[in-house]
């Protein structure tokens, strides 16, 4: 698979990874905690932790293929356990490859 292929589909796995975490935090817990219904955070929680066991898998694979700094990877892997961090993490570190380079974040 090519390193522009690895980081489109990490990207997108960042999405719903993302997208999981925020209904999980702002649908499933306050319908939990304040209707008293564990119902949706049981629907959402096995696939939202599935998702977020794959981008930390993939984010450390793609670590070692584009030769990411110390400071990326962390920023990586802090953004999984962020609301809307894994979207930060999109904007600011691969938005590189949008511009057709070989998918390396800048290494700030």
């Amino acid at each position: 698979m090519s390193n522009a292929t690895l980081v489109q589909v990490f990207r997108v796995l960042g999405w719903l990874e993302g997208g999981s975490f925020l209904l999980l935090m702002f649908v499933g817990m306050p319908v939990k905690y304040m209707a008293g219904n564990p119902a949706v955070v049981k629907m959402l929680g096995m696939p939202h932790g599935i998702l977020f066991v794959a981008y930390v898998l993939l984010a450390n694979i793609i670590a070692e293929e584009l030769n990411w700094s110390v400071k990326v990877r962390v920023y990586a892997f802090v953004a999984a356990v962020l609301p809307f961090g894994t979207f930060v993490f999109e904007h600011y570190f691969l938005k590189s490859t949008k511009k057709g380079d070989r998918g390396s974040p800048s290494k700030n």
